[in-house]
């Protein structure tokens, strides 16, 4: 998936457009293809069989629109394509899966165990897991620099969650089956749908189990908040505490590892990666255009509930609207120079996180994870080269690089330990 647009708009044929195509994302174009429905047609329906099909939404404006108003739009019927026509069965269980106000008071405590000062709390264990991580490139041979940001995540959503270490590394398979069913790498021997199914099952049956000995071991850890939370009165039943559990941790494997991997496809080879390095006062700003210009998360999906207009095209209550927002992030009106990355642009508006009510709860979580990640590559690492292909992961909701092989250049007092990097 190239993260630039390459072919003039003119000569997208948007007919032959299938944005549900995993192949696309995996070895295709879409930002071109978004840049020109930005263009020609910003809200166009695609049919998808006989029976089914859904709007795309690809401005910064209506993609703002959809996923703010819940009153116009609702989440408990699905936000992802694959459950396109399927009632979801997490709807008003799941965060994700249900609209305010229920979706309000759902949130409230996981957003403040996730505030800014909480997960700073954090802070020392995720920087040795992410020094242990960049550990291999130490030895200034080749590795794979998205292979070990794949395993980023769970070293903030597993000490943030309690779950053992030693499980780390098949969470993380299993939820990148979730999102890439299709991708040759993690598909399963059948189909993409029961590879799917196999992986709810067991990150379903993983959960159950720690739910279980969760009840008697309470900690601080956010499985034990989900077990005490209390909505309307009740307590969470078990299919909505393992729902939420699922929500969380996939939420941090589809955003953090692929924004670092976008960045630095990006900055390697450029004098941006030595601006960036060399200047601290840039973090910020850095990440923030790391976050636009990798957009991890390729779509959400919502529902209409009454009948809108939007450019002129009348969307029915019932119809599915996705906004795409790889393309919303490159809108021209909000950004200039959109395929520009940008390390001091400012203001930056962009969605990664989504918008409205459902702005990713974790993405304090993401935000720390990532400015520690750079931090460490900026102060141990003075140079990268890329020595091999760039491989994409085959996913119509993940925008995701699986494959980066680099080769560090070690800044002189970077030196090996069993616990990491050492200045």
């Amino acid at each position: 998936m190239k993260l630039s647009q390459s072919v003039p708009p003119e000569q997208i044929d948007l007919d032959s457009v299938d944005l549900t195509d995993s192949v696309l994302y995996g070895e295709g174009d879409p930002h071109s293809i978004w840049n020109a429905m930005r263009q020609r047609d910003p809200v166009r329906w695609q049919q998808v069989d006989d029976t089914l099909g859904f709007w795309s939404v690809t401005k910064f404006e209506d993609a703002d629109l959809v996923l703010r108003d819940h009153t116009l739009f609702t989440s408990q019927r699905g936000t992802m394509l694959f459950l396109l026509g399927k009632d979801d069965p997490a709807r008003g269980r799941q965060m994700a899966a249900t609209d305010p106000p229920r979706h309000t008071r759902m949130r409230a405590p996981m957003q403040r165990a996730l505030t800014n000062k909480q997960v700073e709390k954090y802070r020392e264990a995720v920087t040795g897991e992410v020094r242990r991580l960049l550990e291999p490139a130490l030895s200034e041979e080749p590795f794979d620099f998205a292979e070990s940001m794949m395993t980023l995540p769970m070293t903030a959503a597993g000490t943030m969650m309690g779950l053992p270490r030693e499980d780390w590394t098949r969470l993380t398979q299993l939820t990148t089956m979730s999102i890439a069913p299709d991708d040759p790498e993690f598909a399963g021997p059948g189909s993409a749908e029961e590879t799917l199914k196999a992986a709810h099952r067991e990150l379903f049956a993983y959960f159950h189990d720690i739910l279980r000995d969760r009840r008697n071991n309470l900690g601080d850890d956010l499985i034990s908040l989900l077990l005490g939370m209390e909505i309307d009165g009740r307590s969470l039943e078990t299919g909505a505490i393992l729902s939420n559990c699922y929500s969380l941790i996939l939420g941090a494997n589809v955003t953090t590892p692929f924004v670092p991997t976008g960045a630095m496809a990006e900055i390697v080879g450029t004098p941006l990666l030595h601006e960036w390095r060399t200047d601290p006062k840039l973090m910020n700003t850095g990440v923030d255009e790391a976050l636009r210009w990798s957009s991890p998360t390729n779509h959400f999906m919502r529902y209409a509930l009454q009948d809108i207009e939007l450019r002129g095209k009348k969307i029915r209550a019932g119809d599915a609207v996705v906004v795409w927002l790889g393309s919303a992030n490159r809108d021209e009106e909000v950004f200039a120079n959109p395929f520009t990355f940008d390390i001091r642009r400012k203001p930056n508006r962009h969605m990664a996180f989504g918008s409205g009510p459902h702005y990713c709860v974790g993405h304090t979580v993401a935000r720390m994870s990532m400015k520690i990640l750079f931090t460490e590559l900026f102060e141990s690492f003075e140079d990268f080269e890329l020595v091999g292909e760039v491989e994409h992961l085959h996913s119509n909701f993940v925008a995701g690089i699986k494959h980066m092989p680099m080769v560090a250049k070690v800044r002189a007092g970077a030196a090996r330990s069993h616990t990491g990097l050492v200045k």
